[in-house]
């Protein structure tokens, strides 16, 4: 058993398991620290191998159809949890009445629970009363820390001296958060020093040790946040390498998170995230995406920084169609494109290493 920040989990991801509302569960199926992922609850997938749900390849992580069949299967073995982690990630981050039940459950096992939505369940005395009694902690992860804690934006970024990377995207849910882990990943097993600053809370979730949730942040803290999780990953770690998580995107209807990652964060260079099935934004039928020279462009005449690479991301493609993809963008843009997730992260590495200070 890997170790972990907190300890075995189970990830409650109902319904949502392997679409774009579940991206919570998602990436702590595929990479946490803060996690020993045992299990994921979907009806949908029951008795199904979550790696080869999501990605083809099975990663020893069982999906249940519920909390009971799940405790059944795990009670008095190593892997019993201590947590429960809600994996759901929908539009507005509201929890599902029917989620309840399953935390009350939780929370009578013993198990601790965490939550990234924006229904906060320390708002539910129900819940909370249950937590006292049988002396467990609920951490919602979004909420929002007491301002005299927030950081206003102060210049000290300046001083970052390597180089900084922001994995930004052409839309919401398109896998920035996973690109940037397989690049710092990457970068790490070729001896760099590398850190990844998380400003979701899925990031915090996986155990980015620098991050702030961009989402929940009060407006006139979200620059000074940023700035202070990168130059305190710099100032502790010295790194060669900071890899910035987007959210968003710069035209996202919903979610322009781009712009203040851009202002703040202040990188060298950028990443762009693109899926080239998508045609709208997620979760706005109607929502024409704006096309992938217009998001490079935007990108450049804001920040005055390069885009020098694209990657993929493969939904709605079959194997043999990443590759010519990839060709097309590059022939449209100049620019290398890599589908990082499928054919690995070395070439994509190699771009990298050209810029590093």
């Amino acid at each position: 058993m890997k170790k972990s920040i907190d300890g075995n989990a189970l990830v409650y991801c109902q319904g949502a398991f392997n679409t774009a509302n579940g991206k919570t569960a998602h990436g702590l199926v595929r990479f946490t620290e803060r996690y020993n992922v045992v299990g994921v609850i979907d009806s949908t997938y029951a008795g199904k191998d979550a790696g080869e749900v999501l990605d083809g390849k099975p990663n020893g992580i069982r999906i249940f159809e519920n909390i009971e069949t799940a405790i059944k299967a795990l009670q008095g073995g190593k892997e019993f949890p201590k947590s429960l982690v809600i994996g759901l990630a929908p539009d507005g981050g509201r929890l599902p009445k029917e989620a309840r039940a399953t935390i009350a459950t939780a929370i009578k096992q013993g198990w601790n629970v965490d939550s990234g939505l924006h229904d906060f369940l320390t708002n539910d005395e129900h819940l909370v009363a249950l937590s006292k009694e049988h002396n467990i902690q609920i951490r919602d992860v979004r909420k929002t820390p007491d301002r005299d804690t927030l950081h206003f934006f102060s210049g000290e970024i300046e001083k970052v001296n390597c180089l900084k990377i922001a994995v930004l995207g052409t839309d919401s849910a398109i896998g920035k958060r996973t690109t940037s882990w397989l690049i710092v990943h990457g970068l790490r097993n070729g001896g760099k020093k590398a850190e990844m600053i998380g400003t979701g809370q899925t990031a915090w979730m996986q155990g980015a040790k620098y991050s702030m949730v961009m989402d929940s942040c009060i407006n006139d803290f979200v620059s000074g946040e940023i700035e202070h999780a990168v130059v305190s990953a710099y100032n502790n770690e010295q790194p060669d390498v900071i890899v910035i998580e987007g959210q968003g995107s710069l035209m996202n209807p919903a979610y322009p998170g781009g712009f203040e990652i851009l202002a703040a964060g202040r990188p060298d260079y950028v990443i762009l995230q693109h899926a080239p099935t998508r045609l709208e934004y997620d979760g706005f039928p109607g929502y024409k995406l704006h096309s992938l020279q217009e998001q490079i462009n935007a990108i450049e005449v804001i920040s005055g920084k390069k885009v020098i690479a694209v990657t993929v991301n493969h939904e709605n493609m079959t194997p043999e169609q990443i590759e010519p993809a990839c060709k097309a963008i590059t022939d449209e843009t100049g620019l290398p494109a890599f589908d990082v997730l499928a054919h690995g992260v070395e070439g994509l590495i190699k771009v990298l290493e050209k810029h590093i200070k």
